[in-house]
């Protein structure tokens, strides 16, 4: 599960990047913070726990029973359809998705440009560490999924990839 440390290290980085929501799945865990809630799931049959993640407020309403998580189905929001002959190079953490090195420099890859594996894509910045993503799989990137400085979570796409 999550130790202490790390809970209260992931409400800081939720309350001072202004994500509104960050889930977090591992080892049939769910670790879910979403503006004064935050909730825990231990396993798929038991029902959530909530707990105030600052001050006091009024309580929101807690998540259904009738939903828990399932370790193996992904907690993508509204993915899109993506064709199955590409490959599909995604999240390995969650954090905040970066397209170049920094503000000035250019993207690292953009729809059309060849990459190789090994070759970096992205930056996923992660409590505080960038950890750059590389390729997986040569190819030709087809689509760039994410914006720039946005929320991603552990698995969600980052690219489509033509393989070569």
């Amino acid at each position: 599960m999550y130790d202490f440390d790390q809970v209260k290290e992931l409400l800081q980085l939720v309350a001072s990047s202004g994500v509104g929501e960050l889930e977090i799945e591992r080892n049939g865990y769910r670790l879910r913070i979403a503006g004064q809630q935050t909730t825990v799931v231990a396993a798929p049959a038991v029902a959530p726990v909530t707990a105030p993640a600052a001050a006091p407020a009024a309580p929101a309403p807690a998540e259904p029973a009738s939903a828990p998580a399932a370790p193996s189905a992904g907690s993508e929001p509204e993915a899109p359809a993506i064709d199955s002959s590409l490959h599909v190079l995604n999240s390995p953490i969650v954090g905040t998705f970066y397209s170049a090195p920094d503000p000035d420099s250019e993207v690292f890859v953009k729809p059309g440009d060849p990459v190789k594996k090994g070759q970096v894509v992205c930056i996923v910045e992660a409590m505080k560490l960038m950890n750059e993503i590389e390729c997986d799989v040569d190819g030709t990137v087809v689509e760039v999924l994410q914006e720039n400085a946005q929320a991603v979570e552990f698995g969600q796409p980052l690219f489509t990839i033509r393989p070569a």
